[in-house]
């Protein structure tokens, strides 16, 4: 038996995947702590592990943001990125830092476990190896990792082979050097301020060198080939197969999904969906006279924010808050999404295509990978207009390439190591500690 501190940033959409590792390490008889946001602690005990509070200066409400920080509402791409980058996960990493070392005063750790944007254990890899327990790294969001064959993190660009290709990335790395340096100095403000020596060329952008081992929540086939991958970087396939339930209440309406329609899903995530008319209600709009059902989940108890569309609901609209995806995505024709790293791997699990639209966040680098891995269309925005997502379904509906890039990606994920991956790297840690 390890004794593991699981380590999360107050936000639903990042908490999901570790509640899923708490219950998998609990089950396998580890000690398991996780330190997350106060409202969490329900979902945190629920699943067997130890609860840990945040101290207060890092407990921000990540699933309203902008509630916090205002001025974040009007800003979209690096823009958004980097204010993100430093007020709501930055500066919280010192406070969380020191809620790590009091964990490790409390009881030794073997190793802490965090997300990728969970700066407290960045810092914690700062320190000197015989000074700390090992420090691992959930990927639940794009891959990123310093590389001449791709673009700077944050930028949303695919790929370009050759020599031109490398040219143009060294060139984006002076260009996200000047967009992003704030990002990296007020991480370099938290390394002196802890008494850590700063390492040289850090870039929070770069996982790998921040981290004993990233353990990324994909498939190569949906990540950025790179010639230099480091070694401490082991895909082990997408939580989405580990957490799609069977037996899950449905809506009076499921049986329409067998109709003979093509079944379209659009959503904009559990978080990303106070205003619906970013993406639900366009899609709604766009595909209201074609012959297809369109299902939509709200979310958030919302469903009633489309009881006011202009005209009514169309005929071929079904509504729910929340649907069991399992069970749906065996049935869906296309997903509709605004790029969630989790949807959409629930959608290339089962072999959708994908027409996604986000821009904030992760998802200028979530989307951009739907079009180049071939899986479906980036349509490069928050809030595309019914026309062009009217173009998009159809397009993807009539061209078998997207479903079969799809389903190429799915059948990566059915041979995937999944958890058992993050079992064999613990396995691999020193003799566990005892009190």
């Amino acid at each position: 038996m390890s004794s593991v501190l699981l380590c999360c940033t107050p936000a639903h959409s990042h908490l999901t995947p570790i509640l899923t590792v708490a219950r998998h390490l609990v089950a396998a008889r580890h000690d398991v702590r996780v330190l997350t946001g106060r409202r969490f602690a329900d979902l945190v005990t629920d699943t067997g592990a130890e609860f840990l509070p945040l101290p207060a200066e890092a407990d921000i409400d990540l699933d309203h943001p902008n509630e916090a920080f205002p001025e974040r509402a009007g800003l979209r791409g690096p823009a958004e990125i980097r204010f993100s980058m430093i007020n709501l996960f930055i500066r919280p990493g010192r406070a969380q830092l020191r809620a790590i070392d009091d964990a490790i005063q409390v009881r030794p750790v073997d190793v802490v476990v965090a997300e990728a944007l969970f700066t407290g254990a960045v810092l914690l890899h700062g320190r000197p190896r015989n000074e700390r327990p090992a420090v691992f790294t959930l990927g639940i969001v794009p891959l990123a990792a310093e590389d001449p064959d791709v673009a700077p993190y944050g930028l949303g660009m695919t790929p370009m082979p050759g020599t031109a290709g490398r040219v143009r990335n060294a060139i984006l790395r002076g260009v996200a050097g000047r967009i992003f340096g704030p990002v990296n100095a007020a991480v370099m403000d938290s390394y002196r301020a802890i008494g850590v020596a700063e390492p040289a060329d850090f870039s929070l952008f770069d996982v790998p060198a921040n981290t004993d081992l990233v353990l990324q929540f994909t498939v190569p086939g949906f990540e950025y080939p790179r010639s230099t991958l480091p070694e401490n970087v082991r895909f082990a396939g997408p939580l989405s197969r580990l957490t799609t339930a069977a037996g899950e209440p449905v809506p009076g309406w499921w049986r329409d999904l067998d109709a003979g329609r093509p079944v379209v899903h659009v959503t904009q995530g559990t978080v990303a969906n106070a205003d619906l008319g970013e993406l639900v209600i366009p899609t709604i709009q766009a595909l209201a006279a074609d012959d297809v059902l369109v299902v939509v989940s709200t979310g958030r108890g919302n469903a009633d924010a489309l009881d006011d569309l202009s005209g009514g609901l169309p005929d071929n609209v079904r509504v729910a808050d929340y649907l069991p995806y399992g069970p749906l995505f065996d049935k869906l024709s296309v997903l509709v999404t605004n790029g969630g790293y989790g949807g959409l791997h629930h959608a290339l699990q089962h072999g959708v295509p994908i027409v996604a639209a986000g821009a904030t966040e992760d998802k200028l680098e979530t989307t951009a990978r739907v079009a180049w891995s071939g899986a479906g269309i980036n349509l490069r925005t928050s809030t595309p207009s019914p026309t062009r997502i009217r173009a998009a379904v159809g397009k993807v509906l009539s061209d078998s390439r997207y479903r079969k890039a799809s389903a190429r990606i799915g059948a990566e994920i059915a041979s995937a190591p999944g958890l058992a991956a993050l079992d064999e790297a613990i396995a691999e840690l020193p003799e566990p500690v005892t009190e």
